[in-house]
């Protein structure tokens, strides 16, 4: 009788003949599930039960004296056991590793499937430059190009769950782009129509994509939150003139940060085995910042530090500095979608848990936006380098020796036209901001 048994530490192919054990390579082990929140133990769990299936699949049972040809000489019979081990062996190795295989590797079930689930990058040149690990959510990886896929699907989800959106209705919302782009992508999938009131200074790459995706795009005046003609208001009192329509209410929808507490920060946790000291992100509707705080001090106790980062213009930084006795807005940021004029509802729960804040200058993040493309292959938005930058200087405050983690919530692709133009650069004053050596990046007039 041949049998095959599996180990944590190695395969043994065994036989009743004497002499015939044979020990191959160990067959690495499935990581240990007390790292990870259920719901992805469960999906390692899985993970790993397919992998030994496939391997028992090749068990196969060998009796010579029961066979026709019962006449066969042990030596022969060992010859097929060894054919048989190393074939097993052969068998068994391709199927080992999908235990290292993820959700976001197997199959999806649809676009909105396939949302979440990214990886988590090491910046190297800046990890060795800290003496930190700098780690960086690869959000640009979600189907729709950002982190804001996550909040789009929990909103309209929300919104389903709730009765307020039926086969065919309409989702309006007010974004600076991006929850546009993730909104517009999953209403198509699941056959909503779309419309979206934005302010006229988003970038014209954006304003196209949303309708190339079907989105009824509106871009209106940018004026301040509490002008009845801001662009949230002007999208709320559109989804309030139509039937089976609902205004999803990004800033203020809490399921835009429950997205975050259940789904990125969850991850970031598992990706980093628990061994992460500090979190940062710049914010606009804070979903992304107050929901993977919350999630990170919760299961660390506290331990995990959280710092805002904050583009000039924005009042948050002096808020959060001031211990909420300032709200002072000075300066203007060429980032978007990011900063805030006030506290908005996904942030009010958390604020209390954000140790600290920073404030990042333009110039800064122009230069980390070519330094990242240069030095480590990442072509990113002025708001992921904006983050890129607070990560570098929190790990510089904590000292040598820690973890810390931002989100790269978007790729240059919609930016290319601004953030690699010399005019454009040189009308920002930002020109200066490049190194020489990078200015090779400059390839637009």
């Amino acid at each position: 009788m041949v049998s095959l048994r599996p180990s944590w530490n190695s395969v043994w192919i065994l036989a009743d003949s004497p002499g015939l054990r044979h020990s191959f390579p160990p067959v690495a082990a499935p990581p240990h599930l007390d790292a990870f929140p259920s719901y992805q133990a469960k999906t390692l769990h899985k993970a790993t039960s397919l992998t030994w299936d496939s391997f028992l699949s090749a068990t196969v049972s060998i009796d010579p004296f029961r066979s026709s040809r019962s006449s066969c000489s042990v030596p022969m019979f060992r010859h097929s056991v060894r054919r048989l081990a190393v074939a097993a062996a052969k068998a068994a190795e391709p199927s080992a590793h999908t235990i290292a295989v993820s959700q976001a590797q197997g199959v999806s079930r649809g676009l909105t499937g396939a949302i979440g689930n990214t990886p988590l990058i090491r910046l190297n040149h800046l990890s060795e430059e800290t003496g930190c690990e700098i780690l960086g959510k690869a959000e640009f990886m979600n189907p729709g190009g950002s982190v804001k896929d996550r909040a789009a699907l929990y909103v309209v989800k929300d919104a389903e769950e709730r009765g307020l959106l039926k086969a065919g209705g309409t989702v309006v919302e007010g974004t600076a782009g991006n929850t546009g782009i993730g909104l517009a992508h999953v209403c198509r999938s699941r056959g909503y129509k779309l419309v979206i009131y934005m302010p006229n200074t988003q970038s014209q790459g954006k304003i196209d994509l949303l309708r190339l995706l079907g989105a009824e795009v509106y871009p209106v005046p940018a004026v301040a939150f509490d002008n009845p003609e801001n662009y949230n208001h002007q999208a709320r009192r559109h989804a309030e003139r139509l039937d089976n329509a609902v205004w999803t209410n990004q800033f203020d929808n809490t399921a835009n940060r429950r997205a975050h507490i259940e789904t990125t920060g969850p991850e970031i946790w598992a990706q980093t085995q628990g061994k992460v000291d500090a979190f940062t992100c710049a914010t606009g509707t804070a979903g992304t910042l107050a929901g993977i705080t919350r999630y990170l001090k919760e299961v660390s106790n506290g331990r995990v530090k959280s710092f805002l980062a904050d583009p000039p213009g924005s009042v948050l930084h002096s808020y959060i500095s001031s211990g909420g006795k300032l709200i002072e807005r000075t300066g203007s940021s060429i980032t978007e979608g990011i900063g805030q004029g006030r506290i908005t509802d996904n942030l009010q729960p958390d604020i209390g848990l954000v140790d600290g804040s920073l404030t990042i200058a333009d110039e800064k993040s122009i230069e980390m936006v070519y330094r990242c493309l240069d030095e480590e292959g990442l072509y990113l938005g002025a708001s992921s380098s904006l983050n890129v930058v607070a990560a570098k200087e929190v790990a510089q405050k904590l000292g040598k020796g820690h973890t810390v983690v931002t989100v790269l919530c978007d790729g240059a692709y919609r930016y290319a036209d601004r953030l690699f133009s010399r005019k454009w650069l040189t009308d920002k004053k930002l020109l200066g901001a490049i190194p020489k050596h990078l200015e090779k990046y400059i390839v637009l007039p």
